[in-house]
């Protein structure tokens, strides 16, 4: 019986077999199915709604040649790799109608994009993006779209026909002004613009009808446009962090802004870290009804 324990215990601690056992440990769900010779489509999640398929965080410079033939997938995780290159492949999952891309290497996005006729949803922020294909303007449902935290300067003239986005994150790129193609995308309701090089807002703002929320702090805007009073589906305004000097008396028309915001996430205007001239720090300060009562006054003397 001893020897019997002995020999165990000197095969546990075998070098060879602890090595093999901490690489065992260190593999991934998928490494073992491939490994074992299982179908990948065994890692499929079939919800109510869609099939999903994650891999997500798993040090993966290339994507595995097995996921092209997954046509059934509708949710792709492929957020926070080091992926360089999307391939063209991606075109073949024809049904995919979410695709997270987030956090990745990525320079650019193949052509074959346009495929995803069924694209509803599609993140691409914190990668290396110099330019956006123009291909993908051809995803016409795609809904909700972010390009933040990436390297470009200008957007394709085409995405004026992603006449259904509702949903848009430009933030934290180098856009010197907001891209025409922009004030077609009739549907939108959420735009953010924060952290680029915007020194001025566009007249042409006035056409996003339905824009609920629209972000555009910590730029160099020099001034308030008359044009953006006339967006009164407006809710939440956030112009924090620029060169604004003086309001438009006009500012009173967004009556859905409930209140002077000072916690990012609430609803109203957030017009803080502004140079106002005098007597707006003050009004600001006394609230949104004192402020609005302040420039409407001062509009009809």
């Amino acid at each position: 019986m001893g020897a019997r324990q002995s020999r165990t215990n000197s095969k546990d601690k075998d070098p060879k077999r602890m090595l093999l056992l901490g690489r065992r440990q260190r593999f991934s769900s998928w490494d073992d199915t491939l490994l074992l010779g299982k179908d990948p489509r065994s890692l499929l999640k079939r919800g109510m709604r869609h099939v999903s398929f994650s891999l997500v965080t798993k040090g993966m410079t290339d994507i595995p040649d097995f996921l092209w033939g997954l046509s059934e997938v509708q949710k792709l995780n492929l957020s926070h790799n080091q992926l360089r290159v999307l391939p063209p492949e991606v075109g073949k999952l024809t049904r995919i109608v979410v695709l997270n891309l987030c956090g990745n290497r990525l320079k650019s996005l193949p052509r074959e994009i346009s495929l995803l006729q069924s694209l509803k949803v599609l993140f691409v922020n914190m990668n290396c993006l110099t330019e956006v294909p123009a291909e993908l303007s051809l995803c016409r449902n795609l809904e909700v779209l972010s390009l933040s935290h990436n390297c470009l300067s200008q957007l394709p003239a085409s995405f004026s026909d992603l006449s259904r986005l509702r949903k848009l994150n430009l933030s934290n790129n180098y856009f010197a002004h907001i891209p025409i193609c922009v004030f077609s995308l009739k549907e939108l309701d959420f735009l953010h613009v924060g952290s680029n090089r915007l020194e001025n807002i566009a007249e042409s703002i006035q056409c996003l009808a339905s824009l609920q929320i629209f972000i555009a702090e910590s730029n160099n805007i020099h001034s308030f446009p008359r044009s953006l009073c006339l967006v009164t589906s407006l809710e939440l305004l956030n112009l924090n962090n620029n060169d604004i000097q003086t309001l438009p008396d006009e500012l009173y028309l967004l009556y859905r802004l409930a209140r002077i915001a000072w916690n990012p996430m609430d609803k109203g205007l957030h017009i803080s870290h502004n140079p106002l001239s005098k007597p707006l720090p003050e009004l600001v300060e006394g609230g949104l009804d004192m402020l609005f009562s302040y420039l409407k006054d001062k509009k009809h003397n």
